[in-house]
């Protein structure tokens, strides 16, 4: 279901227009409408509506959500999302306007030169798990923890594999439930921690996201709130979307634990993690903005829930709505 596209607003960067270009031709392609695409990767008509007519940049999380439900070239896309970032952050930083006209005036002949087409830069990880999810510019306090874990991982992948190796018979001893079998993605970074190990620690830095599961949904007017679920770290973190600074969503364990993603500048932000594997754990997120609060139903049993949505076809299985 193709459709005659509105102009893109002329502010747009390079990157970020050939990113919607590229959305636009996706949806074109498979001739479905912005309802079905909601429907399909659990997100609102509105927000898609914005995101491919240039007036927000698409989040890391639609775009994952884009990629497993249709037929796409995940590298590219990935690519060019990372591209506009950067060049968003660059026209945001300070003092960039003045470095782009002191760089023109040094070297004039420059502008003269005929532009080449952006390529695509590939990414290093697997097609099947290719978005990164929202960006760690959000949280500079990730950057030095990320810095320090890449050392880290030349060496802890082996010595956790080694440890995997013992794993159910340890869960069984300390009264936990071995995590369930994982879908098979190609080769995943070695997650760091788990279950109340990962309590309180970024799940990007931890390797959680390279399995993570959005399990929940929830919206507070177009804001969007976001349970997501790590089956290898047996870990929970919230999510929240298309927000205001100031705005929130806080994850919940019913037994104690909580963090809470707020958005300190731009639209987007997610937390730190929760235990999600003790007993009785009941996971819920809810948000909190100037329009009203909000939360998701209540999940018990997070693993079974990822692991359902592992194994049904996209767009079959029923969108969690808010509690009331």
């Amino acid at each position: 279901m193709s459709q005659h596209w509105k102009p893109l607003p002329d502010d747009l960067s390079e990157p970020a227009r050939r990113l919607v270009e590229e959305l636009r031709a996706v949806k074109d392609a498979h001739r479905i409408s912005l309802a079905e695409l909601g429907r399909l990767t659990y997100l609102s008509k509105a927000s898609w509506e914005r995101w491919l007519n240039g007036k927000r940049l698409i989040t890391s999380q639609a775009l994952a959500g884009l990629i497993a439900a249709l037929d796409c070239d995940a590298v590219l896309l990935t690519s060019l999302l990372r591209q506009a970032e950067a060049a968003r952050d660059a026209e945001s930083a300070p003092g960039a306007v003045t470095a782009v006209a002191a760089a023109t005036a040094v070297e004039p002949t420059a502008a003269a030169a005929p532009a080449a087409d952006p390529v695509p830069v590939p990414l290093p990880v697997p097609v099947s798990l290719p978005v990164a999810r929202v960006a760690l510019w959000r949280r500079p306090q990730a950057l030095v923890t990320v810095a320090a874990v890449a050392v880290l991982l030349l060496v802890a992948g082996l010595y956790l594999h080694g440890l995997n190796g013992g794993g159910s018979a340890a869960a069984s001893s300390s009264g936990r439930s071995p995590a369930p079998p994982a879908v098979s993605t190609g080769a995943l970074p070695a997650q760091l921690c788990q279950s109340v190990g990962c309590a309180g620690k970024d799940p990007q830095a931890m390797g959680c996201e390279a399995d993570d599961h959005t399990v929940l949904t929830g919206t507070i007017g177009k804001v969007v709130l976001y349970l997501h679920y790590s089956p290898r770290c047996r870990a929970a973190w919230a999510g929240i979307t298309d927000g205001s600074p100031g705005d929130s969503a806080t994850v919940s364990t019913g037994t104690g634990g909580q963090e809470t993603a707020l958005i300190h500048w731009g639209y987007d932000n997610y937390s730190m993690m929760v235990d999600a594997d003790a007993p009785g754990t009941i996971l819920q997120v809810c948000g909190h903005q100037k329009d009203g609060d909000n939360c998701t139903l209540p999940l018990s049993g997070p693993a079974a829930r990822a692991q359902a949505l592992s194994t049904t076809a996209p767009g079959l299985t029923p969108t969690a709505t808010p509690s009331s």
